[in-house]
């Protein structure tokens, strides 16, 4: 596995995509596990912190002031309002100084985001869709991680059903219903992105 970013030159960006409970978060930890030229892009929020969410570590928590302040100074490569009115976005100076340093820098995003990152970054962006086996198993996925209350789960849903239906438009879809061989896949894919 590459163990360190390149100074020489500018990195690239890894961009993982499914609907919630797709398996984004095992695959990024995985993935940052193995690959030590690799950062994790933390995203901004306006909701609350979660239990053990650590503010700059797991998001950047913004208030919706804040947030509003950050879109009229352009300093989001994408953002987006989703469930119950909370924003993400990805900011653009944390993401250009990694680039700048050589790593190869790791998203996940839901769809409009990463057509976004792919329409910034075109050919420096390898972007993969995990895909649930089936809605069914994505549905207890999202009840067992026991964060959402059901009507946010069913909206997650209905979201899941149109994004999957967008896959296609990615560089890779990778069906994540055995994890080690869903994790071979995205390794494999991003360890030839790496070495191109």
């Amino acid at each position: 596995m590459v163990s360190e970013p390149s100074s020489s030159k500018r990195g690239k960006i890894i961009v993982l995509v499914s609907p919630s409970g797709g398996g984004k978060s095992t695959m990024k930890d995985r993935l940052m596990h193995d690959f030590h030229s690799m950062k994790f892009s933390v995203s901004a929020t306006t909701r609350d912190p979660r239990p053990g969410e650590i503010d700059g570590e797991h998001y950047h928590f913004l208030s919706e002031a804040q947030f509003d302040e950050a879109l009229e100074k352009d300093k989001f490569l994408e953002w987006e309002q989703v469930f119950s009115g909370t924003r993400y976005g990805t900011l653009r100076d944390s993401v250009d100084e990694l680039l700048q340093k050589g790593y190869f820098v790791l998203f996940d995003v839901d769809v409009k985001g990463a057509r976004s990152l792919k329409s910034a970054f075109e050919d420096d962006a390898l972007v993969l869709y995990l895909r649930p086996p089936s809605m069914e198993i994505l549905k207890e996925r999202l009840v067992d991680r026991g964060t959402e209350s059901s009507q946010d789960i069913e909206e997650r849903l209905q979201r899941a059903q149109k994004e999957m239906q967008e896959a296609l438009m990615f560089d890779a879809t990778i069906l994540n219903d055995d994890l080690e061989e869903a994790y071979r896949e995205v390794r494999d894919f991003v360890e030839a992105f790496i070495e191109a």
